[in-house]
């Protein structure tokens, strides 16, 4: 068994267990667009991005869906620091595809209300899921990676009609950028916010976020008032 700091709670987990795990097991969310349970971990989104650090050591941001529980490790998953990060990766996912309604949930869940980008209108973010998918639970290996850097995208091999592909729909099935945004394909804006949260108030006087729940309560009194 492990122990470490989360938020502040000494907690005990299995050896082998991720940070993302373990703030999953203690009620704790984490928000994720590369990441599903049923699938190996990648790391590709960073949107799991927690703050770690070790007894006397500086502090850093790693990816939680990777990164093990380590014995007296001190973890924060909402300071500032980690929000500010948070926001600004969905600023580029927004960029990149405004079309997906995961991601513009994601906006207005994280209080991003606009886009210092130019946008890109892509249909594909690079997350790996429908790789991972393909590979690991319809096991054909149909699609995957091609290229690299700023060319880099997903394709069958040689850019051929797969042999190996059953048209299961997987795929498209668990694609965070398939799921078009509530107004429907022809947006007026990047930035929807339909369903706009207001920002904790909390991290207006620490460092980190003080409730978990979702919606947070001190939100919603706050409204009330």
């Amino acid at each position: 068994m492990v122990n470490l700091t989360l938020n502040g709670l000494e907690i005990t987990v299995e050896k082998g267990t991720t940070l993302l795990e373990a703030a999953k097991f203690y009620g704790i969310e984490i928000p994720t667009l590369c990441y599903d349970e049923a699938l190996s971990p990648y790391g590709a989104c960073r949107l799991c991005l927690v703050e770690v650090s070790k007894p006397g050591g500086r502090s850093k941001l790693v990816s939680s869906c990777t990164y093990p529980a380590m014995e007296g490790l001190v973890v924060r998953t909402h300071s500032e620091r980690v929000m500010k990060a948070r926001r600004l990766l969905i600023e580029l996912y927004l960029a990149t595809c405004p079309s997906s309604k995961t991601i513009q949930d994601l906006a207005s869940k994280y209080h991003v209300t606009k886009v210092r980008f130019t946008q890109k209108h892509e249909d594909c973010i690079l997350c790996g899921l429908c790789v991972r998918m393909c590979e690991e639970q319809m096991q054909a290996k149909a699609i995957g990676f091609v290229n690299r850097g700023a060319e880099r995208r997903i394709s069958t091999p040689f850019d051929a009609k797969s042999d190996e592909c059953r048209l299961c729909g997987g795929c498209i099935y668990i694609c965070p950028a398939c799921r078009l945004r509530c107004q429907g394909p022809n947006e007026e804006s990047p930035v929807c916010n339909a369903c706009l949260n207001l920002s904790p108030p909390c991290l207006d006087q620490y460092d980190d976020a003080m409730c978990y729940m979702d919606p947070c309560v001190a939100c919603e009194l706050k409204i009330q008032k």
